[in-house]
């Protein structure tokens, strides 16, 4: 059988090309195709899956090949744009409409580079620099551009000084306030499963447009903490170091947007309190529900971050909570019934914990002990009640009394090894 590609004038485009001149893992692979038309890709058994513009899936392996197009503004916003795909449109004006350099590089099928733009040039450089002006039409590209620089700031890639200039203007622009909150959260939602999170917040910062776009995050910036127990200084550099900690730390992004939301309420703590932050741990659940309503944030990331905001202080302070202190915190984090939720929290606590002074990670004790408690109060003897006749709520009362026992227990052990 005859490959549908054949004749056809096909180039390998985009996250493959880039990924491969790396070395790093090869993901998706996608295909751009000059030359031919709508009715030709669906004759050679192409199954068309574009919305706004020609993109097929190969009938064999199932990779997304598009026509070339041109791209023409025309309204305000990341969809304010016409596309034309015709027989002329030639590859370099299809590289020409991507956002980076080093996104814009081709391979053919004898495997040669096209490279109209430097991209590889600038991927042996380090630096994260816009194809043309055009950039400036699409304001999701400052996302996109601040995830890249979360991606590859291990590298040691940075954003080029006349690129972070064209995200300032989008900012200056008013154009951010054209993205929807689903757009908004799956980028941040990708940076933050990046190697350094804190790099797409600090690049958004950087242009300007942290503020437009998380601005209870910006609002930290400045906020003092006291020294004693925050040697690195203000609230917004302690919440990029519990981030990073926390991309050491788990691979889960819901621990990680935890992390970042985890002290919005400390900008909330009223000027004459600084350093402290009293109750700010109370102040922060209505910040960061208000957050994750404003971004359409999924529930289970929601749920997550409210616990870890209310809960983190009592968490550095367990080994000192009395019994029933403990049974009323595994119970608000559901840990009875969801084991793997208290896994979760625990991280994003540690994460806290470390996310400070000189950023070192040790041990964490209370993350132990916390497992440790619910491994007792899951563990005590219930058989005595399968046939017992005290009713619903008696049946509670002894259930907790029994897991308040065990946890006691626990307790004391480690206060007699500590």
């Amino acid at each position: 059988m005859a490959d549908p590609c054949d004749l056809l004038e096909c180039y390998l485009v985009g996250g493959a090309v880039r990924d491969a001149l790396l070395k790093e893992p090869a993901g998706d692979r996608d295909w751009v195709v000059i030359g031919a038309s709508p009715a030709e890709m669906t004759d050679r058994g192409f199954r068309s899956v574009g919305k706004d513009f020609p993109v097929f899936l190969h009938p064999v392996s199932g990779e997304e090949y598009a026509l070339a197009r041109r791209e023409r503004k025309t309204g305000p916003g990341y969809t304010g744009f016409a596309t034309q795909s015709s027989s002329d449109v030639t590859l370099e004006e299809d590289l020409s409409r991507r956002d980076l350099t080093v996104n814009a590089i081709a391979r053919d099928a004898e495997g040669g580079l096209i490279d109209p733009f430097g991209g590889a040039r600038d991927l042996r450089d380090g630096i994260l620099r816009h194809v043309s002006d055009a950039f400036v039409e699409d304001p999701l590209r400052v996302l996109r551009v601040a995830r890249f620089a979360a991606r590859y700031r291990h590298r040691g890639f940075v954003v080029a000084p006349e690129t972070l200039d064209l995200m300032r203007e989008i900012g200056a622009s008013g154009e951010l306030a054209s993205l929807v909150p689903e757009r908004i959260w799956q980028e941040t939602c990708r940076a933050l499963g990046e190697s350094h999170p804190s790099e797409f917040i600090r690049v958004l910062q950087r242009c300007g447009a942290l503020a437009h776009l998380f601005p209870d995050v910006a609002a930290l910036e400045g906020v003092p903490q006291s020294a004693k127990y925050h040697p690195e200084g203000d609230a917004f550099v302690h919440t990029m170091m519990v981030l990073d900690t926390a991309a050491q730390i788990s691979p889960d992004t819901r621990v990680r947007f935890a992390a970042l939301v985890h002290d919005l309420g400390k900008a909330q703590t009223p000027r004459e309190e600084w350093p402290r932050h009293i109750k700010h741990e109370h102040r922060g659940v209505t910040v960061v529900n208000q957050f994750c309503d404003g971004l359409r944030v999924p529930t289970d990331y929601r749920d997550l971050a409210i616990l870890v905001t209310r809960e983190h202080l009592l968490m550095h302070r367990l080994a000192e909570l009395r019994t029933e202190t403990v049974l009323k915190l595994l119970n608000r984090l559901d840990g009875f019934r969801r084991p793997e939720r208290v896994v979760l929290f625990s991280m994003a606590c540690r994460a806290d914990a470390a996310g400070r002074g000189d950023g070192a990670i040790g041990d964490s004790p209370p993350e132990q002990l916390l497992e440790d408690y619910l491994n007792a109060a899951n563990g005590i003897d219930l058989s005595d009640l399968a046939d017992s006749a005290l009713d619903g709520n008696a049946r509670k009362q002894v259930v907790e009394q029994r897991r308040i026992d065990a946890i006691g227990e626990v307790h004391q052990r480690n206060r007699e090894s500590g």
